[in-house]
């Protein structure tokens, strides 16, 4: 496909509810574009066009918010760099990108290098790279066998996120809360030290496009029966 049959198809899925919510976001569309078409139709769409890398490039290109999530879903994890990922981080309209760059339906968390760009950038003085890192830790934890990082990693990022998170802005604390709830399902080991972090810190308060949200509770996860019966503690 072409970038010009891509905004066919995206003008074709319009959603004027949708465009109207984004019209009120005001500066907050980093001058983006949008059909108001939400990520799970946009999840569909990108399957039924397949990898294109170079359609993905021409993509990112656009001031399409729509076409850059496709962009995101689309590229080939095999020939993404770092100097890549650095470059589009960089791009990121401020950060509203972030959730699907880092997510593991983009092409990011698929990398060779995922686990060690994710413990680069939590450690960044860069809040939108904090942002995705956590994210990309997220989606380590979800790893196994050879891929998966050591039970030493994961913990010391336990111990990084309670040093942290006191610190950070809600969009960062909400990843580190993601990052968490994911190591913490891992082992007995790491649900013990994840609890607990968990339980210091409380419910995490964000608030979304749509305005505020329900506080996101690492712990119920944490704590949730099946999981308990499925690590024995």
């Amino acid at each position: 496909m072409t970038v010009s049959e891509v905004l066919a198809l995206l003008d074709a899925e319009r959603d004027e509810r949708g465009m109207s919510n984004w019209e009120k976001l005001g500066s907050g569309t980093a001058g983006m574009r949008s059909y108001g078409i939400g990520l799970t139709r946009l999840r569909k769409l990108a399957k039924g066009i397949g990898r294109n890398r170079e359609l993905a490039h021409a993509l990112w290109k656009t001031d399409v918010y729509e076409a850059r999530v496709l962009a995101l879903l689309i590229d080939d994890p095999a020939q993404v760099t770092r100097d890549q990922a650095e470059k589009q981080v960089e791009e990121l309209a401020g950060g509203m990108l972030a959730h699907v760059f880092s997510s593991c339906d983009a092409t990011l968390a698929k990398t060779s290098f995922v686990v060690e760009l994710a413990d680069q950038w939590v450690r960044s003085d860069d809040p939108v790279r904090r942002d995705c890192g956590y994210g990309l830790l997220y989606e380590a934890s979800k790893f196994s066998g050879k891929k998966a990082p050591s039970e030493a990693f994961f913990l010391a990022h336990v111990e990084r996120i309670a040093d942290n998170i006191g610190a950070e802005s809600d969009k960062v604390r909400l990843s580190m809360g993601a990052a968490l709830m994911g190591i913490g399902k891992r082992s007995a080991v790491l649900n013990k030290a994840a609890l607990k972090v968990a339980r210091d810190v409380g419910p995490i308060e964000f608030t979304s496009a749509s305005g505020a949200c329900e506080p996101f509770d690492v712990v119920k996860h944490l704590t949730a029966d099946r999981l308990k019966e499925k690590l024995g503690v």
